[in-house]
């Protein structure tokens, strides 16, 4: 089929004829010009995969992504320089009262670690009480019960020399549980952490040098400073947690001590104020108390007060013939000793009371039939021994005692 050109075709001109293409060129052997069939191009059926090619570098390191948020804070280690916050170590009485070998006196150290302080003696009742908050669930409380009414009262802590260091200088936060059986008089309870800045763990441990009028507060005995300004804590008929904190930052502080008090001159007899859950540490907010094995807190107790009775004897009871110290048939002569290592290292050379097993006199040991006068002849903070002077011992000697090394 012949093909129709395009006429006066120019040098260079594409023609299309079907799958055809054809170019123009004027320059030609034996003519003016003539077209010229280009070479076509076929796709041909396509070839195997190639060979995956080498792995690139690897990639720059992406930017770090965003802080997470802050962990709570954990206990420190140092948490709490208070022993027995939670009143479950009692060693001297189940209750304190105007009778008693420990009795509820103006000054006086009662459930372990606290001492009474009061506008005169009998002016409450101490118990080691059952009525609790249960969140976080303690097991004691105090209980301060109103005898002589319109009377200030209260309970202080002292922390010693090596203890209070770490919060000498520093600004620490004192907290704790209460609750009042009544508002009607009881409605003014104040806290304070006060320091002592004269001769190390040397204290007045009476630390009210006049308890002044109903919402003042009290004046404290030379050389204790109030280091927060205390005010009413408005303590209800509830459970509920205190807290006041304060810079310990009176010159020369050796000793710190933590004071609650009802403020009070108008109170009803048989109203309660119950403490429990106290804690002194370092900042200005509490953490939550920090519970401890039983054997643990009495260990610490034992260091300033132990006793040879059980946990649940008490100084002067009559336990048996027998007693924790003990010497069978020590013999005929003038003087015998019975030695007793301490439980725990007590924190001085302590003031000692000996008691008959028998009877439960003091200054006494029981020698079989009859008690015999004994003395402390040698002491020292890991032992002490206890002596007897009599021509005759018929049988053994046995006793308790008592040993006291508070602040």
């Amino acid at each position: 089929m012949p093909i129709n050109f395009p006429s006066s075709p120019t040098n260079g001109q594409v023609f299309t004829d079907g799958d055809h293409t054809w170019v123009f060129s004027a320059i030609s052997a034996g003519g003016p010009g003539a077209w010229k069939l280009e070479a076509q191009s076929i796709t041909g059926p396509t070839g195997p995969t190639g060979a995956a090619g080498a792995a690139g570098s690897t990639g720059a390191t992406g930017a770090a992504g965003a802080a997470g948020a802050t962990g709570a804070t954990g206990p420190s280690e140092f948490q709490n320089v208070l022993i027995n916050g939670d009143m479950k170590i009692n060693q001297r009485n189940s209750s304190y009262t105007s009778s008693g070998e420990y009795k509820n006196s103006d000054d006086s150290y009662i459930i372990d670690r606290w001492n009474l302080v009061s506008d005169g003696n009998d002016t409450v009742d101490i118990t080691q009480a059952t009525d609790v908050p249960t969140s976080p669930r303690f097991r004691f409380s105090m209980g301060l019960d109103v005898e002589t009414v319109n009377k200030k009262f209260g309970i202080v802590q002292f922390v010693e020399t090596t203890n209070a260091f770490p919060l000498v200088t520093q600004t620490a936060v004192f907290s704790f549980y209460a609750r009042v059986s009544s508002t009607a008089k009881l409605d003014n309870v104040k806290a304070a952490i006060i320091s002592w800045s004269s001769t190390g763990d040397t204290i007045t441990s009476d630390i009210i040098s006049a308890w002044g009028a109903e919402g003042t507060n009290p004046t404290l005995a030379t050389n204790w400073t109030y280091e927060n300004s205390p005010a009413n804590l408005n303590v209800t008929t509830s459970w509920a947690r205190y807290s006041i904190s304060a810079a310990i930052d009176t010159s020369n502080t050796t000793n710190i001590g933590v004071f609650i008090w009802s403020d009070v001159t108008d109170t009803t007899l048989g109203h309660f104020l119950y403490i429990t859950g106290c804690q002194l540490e370092l900042g200005t907010t509490p953490t939550d108390f920090q519970f401890e094995y039983f054997g643990e807190t009495l260990q610490k107790c034992q260091r300033y007060f132990q006793k040879t009775y059980n946990q649940d004897q008490y100084a002067g009871n009559a336990t048996s013939s027998y007693g924790p110290l003990y010497s069978w048939f020590p013999g005929n002569g003038n003087f015998y000793t019975i030695s007793y290592n301490f439980n725990t290292c007590m924190r001085i050379d302590p003031n000692l009371t000996i008691y008959s097993a028998h009877t439960g006199a003091s200054g006494k040991l029981n020698a079989g039939v009859t008690d015999v006068n004994a003395y402390k002849a040698a002491g020292g903070q890991p032992s002490i021994s206890v002596a007897v002077n009599n021509t005759t011992i018929a049988g053994g000697l046995s006793g308790q005692i008592v040993a006291d090394a508070e602040l």
